[in-house]
């Protein structure tokens, strides 16, 4: 049994008159290992999304059920975000906490924090850049993500018919695709070679069951020619089932534009759990009942898209979704590192 430890230290300015906002509060190691680390900082952090200093001096961790006494900064407010650093490399974070109305707050649950950005690297000489044809007849453009090393999975109709496929990297490259696509039409799934792709893969979501009312993040590139830049997006599972009864797709409510086809819906841990595939045609659904739908977009369940990506012969990431859910804005870093532009020309 470890004894709890209490420790003091005054953010930025000594105490201060005796106001809610500058008593002390205390936060306590729960989650059972040693914590190399804290941050507290007033919400919200700021543009640059920055933790600021370790509060733990010197060497000495927080350990388990240790606790750790903080006196704000007078005109600090009463809102932080808290993060331990475990001595695991795992996190835990608490964001938007109210210390004047709880002054000793419980940290337990923690994750493993996302990944840094992959530093951009140089095409090897055998793969080319590939420019856009200025010539082309025709152009649609869609969404697509990495599953596997140079492995792009997008939807079937994004590059059906296509003469030529590019896509444009996270860090701007023009890569392109090698013939022939893998396909599955009945799903709209595709999946394409693609020789020098940067970017990790995405993981699939194993475990457990997706249910409904769950958060999920929409990533891609919608209205090409209008916007330039990704596109990040938030919604719920609506429903376990697509169109007409298609058990293979989910109902999302995360808004999805004409360009989002192809792009990852992730869970709030980062996992991949479903494709955009497609929206409701609001405009004929009214002519035909009076009523205009409210936003209702489709997906392509991630345990469908995994199968086929398992069919191909590729063996992807897998993980369970457990622990505390990470905030939009870090689950939109994860897709990014994977999520490509796909332009296609006829």
């Amino acid at each position: 049994m470890h004894r709890p430890v209490f420790l003091a230290l005054a953010l930025l300015l000594p105490l201060g008159p005796a106001l809610a906002e500058t008593q002390p509060f205390r936060i306590v190691n729960r989650t059972g290992v040693d914590a190399t680390a804290l941050n507290a900082v007033r919400t919200p952090r700021g543009a640059q999304n920055e933790w600021g200093a370790n509060l733990l001096p010197g060497n000495r961790a927080l350990t388990p059920d240790g606790g750790f006494r903080v006196v704000p900064a007078e005109g600090a407010g009463c809102r932080f975000d808290l993060r331990l650093v475990l001595a695991d490399g795992r996190e835990s974070v608490l964001r938007d906490q109210d210390i004047c109305a709880a002054r000793e707050v419980e940290m337990a649950a923690a994750a493993r924090p996302a990944a840094p950005l992959p530093v951009p690297v140089t095409p090897p000489p055998q793969v080319p850049q590939q420019r856009p044809n200025p010539q082309a007849k025709r152009i649609s453009t869609g969404s697509g993500f990495l599953v596997a090393a140079d492995r792009v999975m997008t939807n079937h109709h994004v590059v059906d018919g296509c003469d030529r496929i590019i896509l444009r990297t996270a860090d701007g490259r023009w890569l392109g695709a090698v013939p022939p696509a893998r396909v599955d039409e009945k799903l709209d799934l595709a999946l394409l070679a693609v020789p020098g792709l940067p970017g990790p893969p995405l993981t699939f979501r194993s475990n457990p069951p997706v249910r409904r009312g769950e958060g999920v993040v929409v990533y891609g590139y919608p209205l090409a020619g209008i916007l330039s830049d990704a596109v990040l997006t938030r919604g719920e599972i609506n429903g376990l089932s697509g169109l007409a009864d298609n058990r293979s797709q989910f109902q999302v409510s995360a808004p999805v534009q004409p360009g989002n086809s192809g792009g990852p819906m992730l869970d709030m841990q980062g996992h991949l759990v479903g494709v955009v595939v497609s929206k409701l045609n609001a405009q004929k659904l009214a002519q035909a009942t009076g009523d205009i739908p409210q936003n209702i977009n489709f997906a392509v369940k991630g345990e469908a898209a995994l199968s086929f990506v398992q069919r191909a012969g590729i063996t992807p990431r897998l993980a369970d979704s457990t622990g505390p859910e990470r905030g939009a804005a870090d689950v939109g870093e994860v897709a990014a590192r994977s999520t490509v532009f796909i332009r296609c020309e006829r």
